[in-house]
């Protein structure tokens, strides 16, 4: 074929594709890329149109419910920025009822959990610093309530079935209202011919770490969680605890990893104690989760990022953990007394979503991460979802939270070389048999599209360059 025929079929698709709402097949690279990967057409849905002509554009399997992987995050992030406010910010606040007598506190000091997702070891240190030096507090005869009551259930990971076999990774957190230091302990993991040794950081008097169910292999390091099992807490008397460790490790491997293996409780209220010792305190009495008395005054207060910041790592570094934190977050900023958060939280999005009457049939959402082998989402409500980001007030937010084609998050090396190279942003999906991409991408005018494509089937891992290179195909125009 000439290169003057060539031109011309791609000028008519392009005049063709600009007029019309509906194309039955995706473009030619599309095609190829799927075909090489062996995925039929039919696993893919696609919207792609001119963010100010939403009647045109590219349209395939448009209303289709499909997994969306971690482009559901996109759903949770525009709804949270119109709800909770850019601005927003979680909290942790240290409480007290009664008076200090002598640097005595009586009552509990209670620490309550506000969604907070910055309240690490550090965090703590300074609030308890705070009510020491600024409050002369000497002695917790008391004790220390745990408050984590603004979501429903306070413990929601007790009894949650796992998502996978690495349920103790950081990916798999489950937050919960206290979410301190995200709910994960460092441990240094070092084996040689003699056996492994587990180094935590922090580390906690009271915890003893059992590697006997470990057996060394020979494997390469990278490849060290290949054998992991899951760990088994157990607590002792006297507020001990011993975590037992199974599995395969490489001999002469080392690796730094957070990790969630211990019952969080016992492990905020070991670092309570030691925090509170460090600063030259003494406390009396349990150390237990209860609820805020009213008519606590606030001694100490942490707050974290503003949303618009918090956003960035939940976007750019698909953050599971924070993404299901901020779902929670906006159930409770509307939960009814006694209501499930996440349940909420699935009502104020339903209810944004009608409000700019998009259709949410086929919509299910179970954390707002897309964590989920239960939530779907179609295309068409992705696209329109954007589309009204972008027509409000804060569209400039949610782009600078995306990952940027070729430079950044987890699109750093995707795109090298294409059209769309550090002008698409867009957010990623990945899962065992889905992948995603939902954002904006200006074409070679300038002119910025809104590209929702994704793929279901068990090849899927395969067909992510046909998404790709869709993407690049609207660059181009």
């Amino acid at each position: 074929m000439s290169r003057r025929l060539t031109a011309a079929l791609g000028f008519v698709a392009l005049a063709a594709l600009s007029g019309c709402a509906t194309v039955g097949q995706p473009p030619e690279p599309v095609e190829a890329a799927l075909r090489q990967a062996g995925v039929p057409p039919t696993s893919l849905a696609v919207v792609a149109f001119p963010v100010d002509a939403p009647e045109t554009g590219l349209r395939l399997n448009a209303d289709r419910p499909m997994a969306p992987a971690s482009t559901m995050k996109a759903i949770t992030a525009v709804v949270a920025l119109d709800r909770l406010g850019p601005n927003s910010r979680g909290q942790t606040q240290l409480l007290a009822v009664g008076e200090i007598r002598d640097g005595r506190l009586e009552a509990p000091l209670v620490l309550k959990g506000g969604g907070d997702a910055d309240l690490d070891w550090g965090a703590l240190w300074m609030m308890l610093r705070e009510v020491r030096e600024r409050h002369g507090v000497r002695e917790l005869a008391g004790g220390i309530v745990v408050d984590r009551g603004l979501f429903n259930p306070a413990r929601p990971e007790i009894g949650a079935p796992r998502f996978d076999e690495q349920a103790e990774f950081p990916y798999n957190v489950i937050p919960d209202a206290l979410h301190l230091n995200g709910n994960l302990l460092q441990y240094d993991f070092a084996a040689d011919d003699r056996g492994l040794t587990v180094r935590p950081f922090p580390q906690f008097g009271a915890l003893a770490i059992d590697t006997s169910e470990v057996r060394l292999n020979d494997k390469p390091c990278k490849d060290w969680d290949g054998g992991w099992l899951p760990s088994r807490f157990e607590a002792l008397p006297d507020g001990a605890a011993r975590l037992v460790l199974a599995g395969e490790f490489p001999r002469g491997c080392q690796v730094l990893q957070s990790l969630n293996v211990l019952d969080r409780q016992w492990e905020t209220a070991q670092a309570l104690r030691q925090l509170w010792g460090s600063l030259g305190g003494t406390l009396s009495g349990e150390i237990r989760e209860g609820v805020a008395p009213e008519g606590a005054r606030v001694l100490a207060m942490h707050r974290d990022r503003p949303l618009a910041e918090l956003l960035r790592p939940v976007m750019k570094s698909s953050d599971n953990a924070l993404a299901r934190l901020i779902f929670l977050r906006l159930g409770a900023s509307a939960a009814q007394p006694g209501e499930d958060t996440r349940l909420a939280a699935d009502r104020v999005v339903r209810e944004w979503f009608a409000a700019r009457k998009i259709d949410t049939t086929g919509l299910a959402l179970e954390n707002g991460s897309g964590l989920s082998r239960t939530e779907r989402a179609t295309v068409a409500q992705m696209a329109a979802m954007l589309a009204a980001s972008a027509r409000g007030p804060h569209g400039p937010e949610l782009l600078a939270t995306l990952p940027v084609a070729g430079v950044d998050g987890t699109l750093s090396r995707r795109m090298k070389g294409t059209a769309a190279e550090g002008r698409a942003r867009m957010k990623t999906g990945t899962l065992r048999d889905v992948v995603a991409l939902a954002g904006f991408v200006p074409d070679s005018r300038g002119r910025n599209w809104i590209v929702v494509a994704i793929i279901n089937d068990d090849q899927a891992m395969k067909a992510r360059a046909a998404i790709d290179a869709l993407v690049d195909w609207v660059a181009r125009r």
